[in-house]
């Protein structure tokens, strides 16, 4: 129960934060929203594959402006001080469950604005995009939030979120990429339950590794 609340506590402080400010949410919306704008005067209309393949490039950087600043973005004195009220557990389950609804909301309006911008495929099975997209931003929001913590830790945060990121997403984005195209092509969905199981094994590895590490980074 003390876990339950702290973490509760948690996901609230980070969505009053985020509230005040609003300059991270706004500026990832507004790079999401002019990228589509500027692929659109690019291109006018692209093919299937292109369409899949741009939509994942797009939130993948999104991604990383959203997510990234979890930890590099906060002080070591509010560091220190949210140690002396919660547990590491409770925090680092907070930020991954904060992160992962913003990425959910950010993803689901980059789709609508893109399918806008650029029409879904008429052969594609859009409720299984959708399930896809979910599932990106989940293990979007595990693997950066996780990355995250660690780079924190370390000087030159952004450089080394980068060298630590790219080995671990780069499998993911190909699971998801695969899933993707299969519902953009209007296959079964039986053809894919395989590769949602995979990046649903995915992230909960990330997250019982964050689980594991993240008490003892932050005690360092």
């Amino acid at each position: 129960m003390q876990l339950a609340k702290q973490v509760k506590q948690l996901i609230r402080k980070e969505m009053l934060l985020e509230w005040r400010s609003k300059y991270a949410l706004n500026g990832v919306l507004l790079y999401v929203v002019s990228t589509v704008f500027v692929c659109y005067l690019s291109f006018i209309s692209i093919e299937k594959i292109t369409w899949n393949a741009l939509f994942w490039i797009i939130m993948l950087f999104a991604s990383i402006n959203a997510v990234a600043k979890s930890f590099l973005q906060e002080s070591k004195g509010r560091h220190l001080y949210i140690y002396t009220l919660v547990s590491p557990t409770a925090l680092i389950i907070a930020k991954t469950i904060y992160n992962s609804l913003l990425m959910i909301g950010l993803t689901l309006i980059a789709l609508l604005f893109y399918c806008l911008v650029f029409e879904f495929p008429e052969t594609g099975d859009l409720l299984m995009y959708i399930i896809a997209t979910v599932l990106g931003s989940l293990s979007f929001a595990t693997i950066f939030t996780m990355v995250s913590a660690i780079a924190s830790k370390a000087g030159n945060g952004g450089m080394l979120m980068a060298v630590l990121s790219f080995p671990i997403i780069i499998p993911v984005l190909i699971l998801l990429i695969k899933l993707a195209k299969n519902a953009v092509d209007g296959l079964d969905r039986s053809v894919s339950l395989d590769d949602i199981g995979m990046v649903a094994i995915v992230n909960v590895l990330v997250m019982a590794v964050s689980l594991l590490l993240f008490p003892f980074l932050w005690r360092d």
